[in-house]
């Protein structure tokens, strides 16, 4: 491969980590050709993208991000697949349906900020809530209280019309 070309490689995978926030290393090694094709179409189906890569290349664009990545440099080993998505916990999700397989397996992850390294964070990746996930669960918190006081007052609304409408009646 000419320089011009890993040089281009490069660039476009750092432009890739710049745009998706959450990125996944899988290896496939161990994936055929319709395993490999399969897995493609599940991702596109979850609006994840999987680039394979080379490794030392990828090791470059590493090193040309701002973040440092240093702790995933040990898991550039083998035949490595990478997994940009916008939302963290997809692609964990993807890869807990072939965990019995063992493949293709989890080398490291960055998500939410932070790294993930090894196939034994998976599970704590798919426990990792999406930004969507967060918010529903804030408006529903958020909600509770006031469903609580609408309810109270609509049980009670017979009471209280009694009481008012006792009270308007007494004499002064």
């Amino acid at each position: 491969m000419k320089k011009e070309v890993k040089d281009t490689i490069i660039v476009e995978l750092g432009k890739k980590l710049q745009e998706f926030p959450h990125f996944y290393l899988v290896d496939v090694s161990g994936l055929n050709a319709e395993a490999t094709s399969n897995l493609r179409r599940e991702c596109f189906k979850s609006e994840i993208k999987m680039v394979v890569v080379k490794n030392k290349l990828l090791h470059k664009a590493f090193e040309a991000s701002e973040i440092d990545f240093e702790p995933m440099y040990g898991s550039l080993k083998g035949s490595t697949a990478v997994l940009f998505t916008q939302t963290a916990n997809v692609p964990a999700k993807l890869l807990k349906k072939y965990a019995d397989a063992g493949i293709p397996a989890l080398k490291a992850a960055y998500a939410e900020e932070c790294l993930y390294v090894g196939a034994d964070k998976l599970s704590e990746l798919v426990a990792l809530k999406s930004k969507n996930e967060v918010i529903a669960d804030i408006v529903a918190l958020l909600q509770s209280p006031a469903k609580n006081v609408v309810s109270a007052l609509q049980s009670g609304a017979n009471t209280i019309h009694g009481v008012l409408k006792t009270l308007g009646e007494r004499p002064e």
